[in-house]
């Protein structure tokens, strides 16, 4: 295993180019500059606090000459390395290397994975590089096939329950610009991001502080991730369902495909997503243990990508090395109830998410080179067990159905979206006119007020909230930004129980899918699938 130097916190200005860096990692640790061997840039990020100015922010992995020695005789180092040790935290750090076990005693039936959303996709890698051939039931059609059919949706609203965003290979996932950050601290990501890049993901990843795949690329990531598994003896079944299991002595048995095919399995691996509400409740009814969480609805909010620009960036804009502003708020009331952005998509689209018929949803999405003119964003506002009074697991089912199907009303009844200025929303009157912002939501929208699809609680934390947000990013509750109803689907509304060893309380049954409080996203949802992988090949080594 190689060791490293791990620099922090090295600065260029928008003046500076990149290939300076090498003088300021020499500068910083003292050393002579034919002392430096070779560096990679570990992560890069924007630091547009002082708008006047805008700094990139880098941390490096460096190799020199005599790194060790070069520790040793920290003391005899000038004050001023020694400070820039402290204040760079220059440390050595061991490279660290994902090794996969290959098993020896395979069992008489090959691991089951149900979905092929990042976790599915990553827990079949690690059982196929131990060489235990796992299978991936995929409900839904291959990429390829699902974009044809979400935009045949966004032309004719010809809705096909079976191929839309929320489902088929890579779920809503395809449709989204692909958000890797993540707050879990786990050396995996390493390994996540280099598969990722190897199949076609773009290499900035590798060191982006918010990296982003994007949905143009995500969909040829998600065809070379398919083929990897295969070429290491996985396979993947699409349109095929898991409609039922067979549950002896709290142990699994079998499972049943298309409600006829019956496979024995001594290893299934739950990675469905959140809106495969008909299987939620087929697992209920086979005792698989649940309980109702929080979660969240939304509403999205789009501004002219370029004012979002120059709130961020001020005078600096237009400048070709900057990318699309990003931006991360919340606002908290003591009264009322906190509000946070979320799925921040720049220079990105609003897309109908609908999965049900007469019934509306809608998601956000960016492609790479970001240029749409209008970015998005989820507004969030927390839905907890008291806003619902039935006590059982899946009731919030029937809530958001309640709402999406208010939502669809209001739109028209035909899967336009309802939508209001923010000026208006603000005023508490409907909207009648589009100002500056158009829409990216296809085939449109039908302007109206949003009141009449939202629960009373959070139309009012809106209200609180938007002026709020905008002291944070000037412009950001600008009278002619849109707001787009509704999305109720940010996460899971169950939890399944599971032990240390990630079994459910029946055994053979690992549930750690996507949302599922487990994990929040495409990294930590990867993190926590990994070691799923891992404790089942552990089983057999």
């Amino acid at each position: 295993m190689s060791k490293y130097i791990k620099i922090e916190e090295i600065k260029l200005s928008l003046n500076e180019n990149e290939n300076l860096l090498s003088e300021k990692i020499v500068t910083v640790l003292g050393i002579k500059k034919e002392d430096l061997l070779d560096f990679k840039i570990s992560k890069k990020a924007i630091d547009s606090r002082n708008k006047r100015n805008i700094l990139f922010v880098y941390s490096v992995w460096v190799n020199i000459k005599d790194e060790e020695k070069y520790f040793q005789d920290i003391d005899k180092l000038n004050e001023q390395i020694k400070n820039n040790i402290k204040k760079h935290k220059i440390r050595i750090e061991e490279e660290f290397i994902y090794e996969i076990k290959k098993v020896s005693n395979k069992p008489k039936n090959p691991p089951i994975i149900i979905g092929s959303w990042p976790a599915g996709l990553f827990c079949a890698l690690v059982l196929a590089e131990a060489w235990l051939k796992p299978i991936i039931v995929e409900r839904w059609k291959k990429v390829d096939e699902r974009i044809k059919d979400v935009e045949l949706f966004s032309s004719t609203w010809l809705l096909n329950n079976n191929s839309n965003i929320q489902f088929g290979e890579w779920w809503a996932g395809t449709f989204s610009d692909g958000k890797l950050y993540t707050l879990i601290n786990d050396q995996r990501s390493k390994f996540i991001f280099e598969e990722f890049v190897k199949a076609g993901a773009p290499a900035e990843i590798i060191y982006d502080a918010k990296p982003h795949i994007w949905t143009d690329k995500l969909r040829i990531l998600v065809k070379n991730l398919r083929e990897k598994i295969i070429s290491l003896g996985g396979e993947i079944r699409f349109e095929t369902c898991m409609t039922d299991i067979e549950v002896i002595d709290s142990k699994l048995k079998s499972i049943t495909l298309n409600s006829w095919e019956k496979l024995e399995t001594d290893d299934l691996i739950l990675a469905i997503w959140h809106s495969a509400r008909d299987t939620l409740e087929m697992l209920y009814n086979r005792w698989v243990e649940m309980k109702a969480k929080p979660f969240a609805m939304w509403v999205r909010i789009e501004h002219d990508a370029n004012l979002i620009n120059k709130s961020q960036y001020w005078d600096n804009y237009n400048n070709k090395k900057l990318w699309t502003a990003r931006y991360k708020l919340v606002t908290h009331n003591e009264k009322e109830r906190s509000v946070y952005t979320f799925c921040m998509c720049p220079g990105g689209y609003v897309v109908p998410a609908s999965s049900e018929e007469n019934r509306l949803c809608i998601n956000g999405m960016s492609e790479y080179n970001q240029d749409s003119g209008i970015s998005n964003s989820a507004l969030l506002v927390p839905v907890n067990p008291l806003d619902f009074p039935s006590t059982h697991p899946l009731s919030w089912i029937e809530f958001q159905r309640y709402w999406e199907e208010k939502a669809f009303i209001q739109g028209g009844s035909d899967y336009n979206a309802p939508a209001q200025l923010v000026g208006d929303f603000l005023a508490k009157r409907p909207s009648k006119h589009i100002w500056k912002v158009v829409s990216t939501y296809k085939p449109w929208i039908k302007l109206t007020s949003i009141d009449e699809c939202l629960p009373e609680f959070i139309t009012k934390a809106l209200r609180i909230a938007l002026p709020e947000l905008d002291k944070k990013i000037r412009w950001f509750a600008s009278n002619d930004a849109i707001l787009t109803a509704i999305e109720a689907r940010s996460s899971s509304v169950v939890r399944f129980t599971r032990d240390e060893a990630s079994e459910s309380n029946i055994a053979w049954i690992y549930p750690a899918w996507e949302w599922a409080w487990y994990a929040g996203g495409i990294t930590s949802s990867a993190i926590d699938w990994l070691r799923v992988g891992e404790s089942i090949v552990g089983k057999y080594s």
